[in-house]
């Protein structure tokens, strides 16, 4: 892995592989997560999917890439630490296996540029059409968030935690701002966006590097670049005082009981393989004795918010049961922090963080992804480095480091009949 400055405010990180069949070619802008602009953020990749000036429809771009053999280019939204990372991922056929010696990591970086800096628009804004089409699914999207009650939950549980942080703020931001978006102040933020947002260029496949990296400044020569808006460090989150408690009821037929926790630790080892140990895995705490060994949850599992210094669990109950699942996870909680294991537990948490980055290799999907979170958290590990300092870490500097876990928010959504 390198990662080069091509341009001002443009990064490229070079992932060299021969072993799979398809390339796949990021590039994704890495701006502030704000409530504000999340809306119009997340809906600009998918107005700009639409069409460009030389293929102005969804028909037309379907059959360019198919004249590209398949390749395939989608519009993302993600969020990594207290950032927004929007823009597209391509896969097509690595160069290695395309007919005839013809070559497509060009026309397809080619394609790429035109979707981020010629865009089909009307009037100087973008197409009507395509504009209020796109509005109605990212609100359909937005909305259909609460289908999925365990995910609503986990977002209601942050948006509580981190109330008044970037860490709060829903990737795809909220209803309210989504429907006031206008066709003229969307263009114009995309035009902040591409002029001042840092970009994160991402490439796996056979291809040199330097010819990967011609392909892409050549695609991207019209890009407008101003001086770039500096991306957010992750704030620590400031642990309450106090325990704070929100309980919220909805038609449901099952208690979703979230719980958030303020860590100060900085050994960030330590904390992953406590976290393993306590809910990160199917051999964890909570999954062995909350959920199996006592049955008071569906599911119950943690996860570790480096960036954040926080731990959040997830867990499915009864209504009639909060009081002991609350109490039971706090109990296996605390048997971490006491140090009281054995040696099959950690040994056991450390495989499945080490198996999980020895098969990060085998996926492109994952490899980007990993990439595009350190690049915008300025975090600079391989999973190479990740690896050793799971395997350097040692039980006391794990029960040492989950010492530091207290609980800041409980999160519960219950049924209406419960609450009567």
């Amino acid at each position: 892995m390198t990662r080069t400055k091509l341009a001002e405010g443009i990064y490229f990180t070079y992932l060299p592989a021969r072993k799979f069949k398809t390339s796949l070619l990021s590039a994704q802008f890495v701006t502030p997560l704000d409530e504000e602009t999340a809306s119009a953020n997340a809906l600009i990749p998918a107005v700009l999917r639409r069409g460009t000036v030389a293929c102005p429809d969804l028909g037309a771009l379907a059959a360019r890439l198919d004249r590209l053999y398949g390749a395939r280019i989608d519009c993302t939204v993600r969020k990594k630490g207290e950032n927004q990372c929007v823009g597209f991922v391509a896969s097509f056929i690595d160069d290695s296996y395309v007919p005839d010696g013809e070559r497509l990591l060009e026309p397809v970086s080619a394609l790429l540029g035109e979707l981020i800096c010629d865009p089909a628009t009307e009037g100087g804004r973008f197409v009507p059409a395509y504009f209020e089409s796109e509005k109605l699914n990212l609100i359909d999207a937005i909305r259909s968030l609460i289908n999925d009650k365990r995910d609503y939950a986990d977002r209601r549980l942050l948006q509580e935690l981190c109330a008044g942080e970037a860490y709060g703020v829903s990737r795809l931001g909220e209803e309210r701002s989504a429907g006031k978006l206008q066709a003229k102040k969307l263009f114009e933020q995309y035009r902040r966006l591409i002029g001042s947002a840092r970009l994160e260029l991402f490439y796996n496949g056979s291809a040199d590097q330097e010819r990967v990296e011609q392909a892409l400044r050549s695609a991207l020569a019209t890009l407008p670049r101003r001086e770039e808006r500096p991306v957010s460090a992750s704030r620590p989150h400031p642990a309450r005082k106090e325990i704070r408690t929100v309980t919220e009821e909805l038609d449901v037929t099952q208690g979703k009981l979230g719980m958030g926790f303020a860590c100060t630790s900085s050994d960030h080892a330590a904390m992953l393989l406590g976290n393993t140990l306590f809910g990160g895995s199917s051999n964890s705490k909570l999954f062995l004795n909350v959920r199996e060994k006592l049955s008071l949850c569906y599911y119950a599992s943690s996860a570790y918010h480096r960036q954040k210094g926080l731990i959040t669990v997830s867990s499915g109950i009864e209504f009639a049961d909060y009081r002991r699942a609350y109490d039971e996870i706090m109990a296996q909680l605390e048997a971490v922090q006491r140090g009281d294991l054995e040696d099959w537990e950690f040994q056991g948490a450390q495989s499945t963080l080490l198996n999980a980055y020895a098969s990060m290799g085998d996926s492109q999907g994952k490899l980007e992804n990993f990439y595009l979170g350190q690049a915008a958290t300025g975090q600079a590990e391989t999973p190479e480095d990740l690896a050793g300092q799971v395997r350097e870490a040692t039980q006391e500097r794990v029960f040492a480091a989950m010492k530091t876990v207290s609980l800041d928010t409980v999160y519960f959504l219950r049924g209406k009949e419960a609450a009567e």
